[in-house]
């Protein structure tokens, strides 16, 4: 059951830290639980507000190959993440924007800091959440991340930015 959202800040800041934690430490399954079913994850390649369906993207992925996704990640078997990124990201400039298709519509600033063989990469962006509440908990329906330099090459994208 779903139910209009009356956002609280601190519940929504909470929410998107514990997000940001599911991702880092590679908790999968509890990171796809927070995806509402009709959810969308994308993140725009060469600029940030391109037509997806008309245009490159690095990730647009619905549900289902969201789900796909962290089915290839359970595997433990993706040579691109052998052995896995170590991940820490901050979460930081929460901003309440309103109300879009019955979902609070959210932005914050990221930074993240991926630590591989190879060596140190950093990431950073802005975040686009559309969140509702379901079965009284919040969820994700919406999530784009907006990379700084997402107009250049992109070395290898292969965790949950």
């Amino acid at each position: 059951m779903t139910t209009a959202l009356e956002p609280d800040i601190r519940t929504i800041e909470q929410f998107l830290f514990r997000e940001a934690r599911l991702a880092d430490e590679h908790h999968f399954d509890e990171w796809e639980s927070l995806w509402t079913d009709d959810g969308l994850y994308w993140v725009p390649a060469n600029a940030d507000d391109i037509d997806p369906m008309t245009q490159m993207s690095i990730i647009h992925d619905n549900r289902s190959r969201i789900r796909t996704r962290i089915k290839q990640l359970n595997t433990g078997r993706r040579l691109s993440q052998e052995p896995r990124s170590r991940l820490r990201r901050v979460v930081s400039n929460v901003e309440l924007l309103g109300e879009r298709e019955g979902d609070v519509e959210v932005g914050a600033n990221f930074v993240l800091v991926e630590s591989r063989e190879r060596g140190k990469e950093l990431w950073a962006g802005r975040y686009t959440y559309r969140l509702r509440i379901v079965d009284g908990e919040l969820r994700m329906s919406y999530k784009k991340v907006a990379l700084v330099d997402n107009a250049r090459a992109i070395s290898s994208l292969s965790f949950l930015i």
